[in-house]
């Protein structure tokens, strides 16, 4: 599905070069689950935001479904990132003063979706994540693990072929954590492939792939056999796992 062949990406400080990728090659198929971990400084975030279309890359090539993106226009970039692309950020970015259903909806209201039509979608995808209940509840009114499902649920609505998520779990509780990440299992169990950065070993252990970057290389990429997310033992932890759509 996306080939990432040679990427190079630097940033310019005035006169000073910061050389944050160095020749990334990456395949990612379509279900796949994958982290990626590293340092600070190692370009995790950078390659998330040219996976996601956020920022163009200097030298190399990006191919989604074998098609060329390069040196694409805003306007480009955000409509492939519409259609193809979704987006879980560690701080949610919920509009506070829109309900949860509202909320999953916004996708659908920019590609002008009747309003009829997407918020019976937007309660689909509320209710995939266990939040049925919780539709008409404002950001506040939800706890973390609430609000990063309505967040889940919102980037879905618009059926990517990838989710990229940024930390997903770095502002919820140990408990939380593992509910969040079950709720990713699902997702790639449907073939939607994820890739997500964290810092936490126990929260990669739930992934297919491990890829650590170091000074902007790829020192490893190992694949493994998953673990249940609701099984991971996280240190710290004491309380028995509930059932997602039973999470706070």
């Amino acid at each position: 599905m996306i080939q990432l062949r040679g990427i190079h990406k630097s940033y310019w400080m005035g006169t000073n070069r910061l050389h944050v990728l160095r020749g990334i090659d990456l395949d990612i198929a379509p279900g796949e689950f994958v982290a990626i971990m590293g340092a600070s400084g190692s370009g995790k975030s950078t390659l998330m935001n040219v996976l996601g279309l956020l920022d163009n890359y200097d030298e190399g090539e990006y191919r989604f479904d074998g098609e060329l993106y390069r040196d694409l226009s805003e306007t480009r970039s955000a409509r492939i990132r519409s259609e193809r692309i979704g987006f879980v950020f560690q701080s949610f970015h919920l509009i506070p003063f829109k309900t949860a259903l509202s909320n999953v909806a916004l996708p659908l209201y920019y590609r002008k979706v009747p309003r009829r039509e997407r918020l019976g979608l937007a309660a689909e995808y509320l209710a995939r994540v266990g939040l049925a209940d919780r539709a008409t509840h404002l950001p506040r009114e939800l706890s973390g693990g609430q609000q990063q499902r309505v967040a889940i649920a919102r980037a879905l609505i618009s059926r990517p072929r990838i989710l990229l998520a940024d930390e997903p779990t770095g502002a919820l509780d140990s408990q939380t954590s593992r509910e969040i990440m079950a709720v990713l299992q699902d997702v790639q169990s449907e073939g939607v492939a994820v890739v997500i950065v964290t810092h936490e070993h126990a929260i990669a252990s739930m992934t297919d792939r491990v890829i650590h970057l170091v000074d902007g290389e790829i020192a490893s990429d190992r694949r493994q056999q998953r673990r249940p997310a609701l099984d991971v033992p996280i240190p710290g932890l004491e309380s028995t796992p509930s059932r997602i759509a039973a999470a706070s």
